[in-house]
């Protein structure tokens, strides 16, 4: 392909985009297929001569989207969003063509350089304290990772780093292997698995703290535990506290939680995956407060703010406490600005996924984004007013965002075969948590372009389904 096809070719497929995402929602949402459908239907080798361009488009509509869950579709339901939006679509096309590798500020100036401004603009936008914002001279800064589980896995390094430094100066005959041995980490029951895989991978212990009522960790049950662990001998180094939990987008109480970190040496660590978007809107801003306690912050602008996958904001409040966790300088990456790369992440490339910011930002400006956030919880709040006006219907926890947790009353069983039910339609896609023993659905706003109409049509769909449910047991009942 030289340049004059692919001026052509590329013109093609923005029209073909643009139609699969304007026309989405006429697909079904969820696929019927079973596990290895599509091996049988391609070669099982690579060609040896070329195949045209044609031919591979014809298979993108007979192999891969009979395949696809179709996450953009105002019926998806399911999860959480995976943010979506033209302008970042075109940013990834041009970060795509530069195709430059970031791994230093030498690899490639404008990379590092747009990256630490545009979490500058970001940080500004939640009003995170000073402390976090890199500018100029400060000690802070953000840097964006693959996923919020990349985040929590380097801040997770980082404090361990940190605490084994901290227990040697005092104890200089331990060995970073016994003190690994002593190290604990806390997060909540209802946090993400990867905070679980991060202490494994780490190679430290992690309890689970018990939340209240609300699914949220408290100060007082956090403290309970770093008391007990300290008198067994054990040394408390890090908590992973979550702002709007996976099963049912709940907050844990980090101004408790803060001053108890930051008193007894521990990192706190802040996972707000989804909800951190929000935090751009006044009215939901209070949601964070609490975050000058924090060693660190992450969100995914790749779940709510219209930037695609993958672009996960992470804040230090010191950014030597990363840099110093992981620095290695081979002679072929020195150089004279080695703050600015490779000391951030796991991997050393990395893309250049600021540009997408820089377009989303620029294209919709802190308003529009704001519109997008509110538009999407007015949804899940008129959602949630129709679960609550049918009588056989409860919410299962508070809607704060763009979440509702509901279920049939009655058993599990009932609500895992109304389940069941709405993934064979393949209609619309849900998928359950489980919040005090009880089976529940999760109902989430996630495209972008989800209307009124979608979560009319979506009730609708769900309460048939509930009434043929109700109708077989009936008859099963009486014959």
């Amino acid at each position: 392909m030289d340049a004059e096809e692919f001026r052509r070719r590329g013109k093609e497929m923005i029209d073909y985009v643009a139609e699969y995402l304007e026309n989405v929602e006429q697909r079904p949402v969820y696929p019927d297929l079973e596990p290895g459908y599509l091996r049988s239907l391609i070669p099982s080798e690579a060609p040896l001569e070329p195949e045209s361009y044609e031919d591979i488009m014809k298979d993108m509509e007979r192999v891969i989207m009979p395949g696809i869950t179709h996450w953009h579709s105002p019926y998806f339901f399911a999860y959480f969003p995976a943010a979506s939006s033209y302008p970042a679509m075109l940013a990834d096309m041009l970060s795509t063509a530069i195709g430059c590798i970031g791994f230093s500020w030498a690899a490639s100036p404008a990379c590092t350089e747009l990256e630490t401004v545009m979490l500058d603009w970001l940080g500004k936008m939640l009003q995170l304290p000073e402390s976090f914002i890199a500018g100029t001279d400060g000690q802070g800064g953000g840097v964006i990772q693959g996923t919020a589980s990349e985040a929590t896995l380097m801040s997770l390094l980082a404090a361990r780093c940190k605490a084994v430094r901290r227990v040697q100066t005092y104890t200089s005959d331990k060995s970073e292997v016994e003190i690994f041995s002593q190290l604990v980490a806390y997060t909540s029951e209802q946090a993400h698995s990867s905070v679980e895989r991060a202490a494994l991978i780490g190679g430290v212990m992690i309890r689970k703290v018990p939340t209240d009522s609300n699914y949220a960790v408290r100060g007082d049950s956090l403290k309970k535990m770093v008391e007990e662990d300290k008198a067994a001998g054990l040394i408390p180094f890090y908590v992973c506290a979550t702002l709007g939990t996976t099963p049912s987008c709940a907050f844990d109480q980090i101004t408790e939680l803060g001053p108890i970190c930051n008193g007894e040496n521990m990192w706190m660590h802040i996972d707000a995956a989804y909800a951190g978007s929000a935090f751009i809107c006044p009215e939901f801003r209070p949601l964070l407060n609490g975050i000058e306690f924090a060693d660190s912050f992450n969100f995914n602008p790749h779940k709510w703010l219209l930037v695609n996958f993958d672009c996960s904001a992470m804040w230090v409040k010191k950014r030597t406490d990363i840099i110093g966790a992981f620095k290695m300088d081979p002679l072929y990456l020195k150089h004279e600005n080695q703050e600015s790369g490779g000391h951030w992440q796991i991997p050393l490339g990395r893309r250049f996924r600021s540009l997408k910011l820089w377009f989303v930002f620029r294209m919709y400006g802190l308003q529009g984004l704001q519109a997008h956030i509110r538009k999407q919880v007015a949804l899940a709040k008129e959602f949630e007013s129709l679960v609550r006006a049918d009588k056989r219907f409860e919410i299962c926890a508070e809607v704060v965002l763009g979440l509702v947790c509901f279920r049939l009353k009655g058993s599990n069983e009932l609500n895992q075969n109304l389940l069941k039910k709405i993934t064979n339609s393949r209609e619309i896609h849900l998928v359950p948590c489980q919040l005090s023993g009880r089976f529940v659905l999760r109902f989430v706003i996630c495209a972008r372009t989800t209307e009124s109409r979608h979560i009319q049509q979506a009730w609708q769909h769900i309460t048939q389904l509930t009434f043929e449910g109700l109708q077989f047991q009936l008859l099963t009942i009486k014959y």
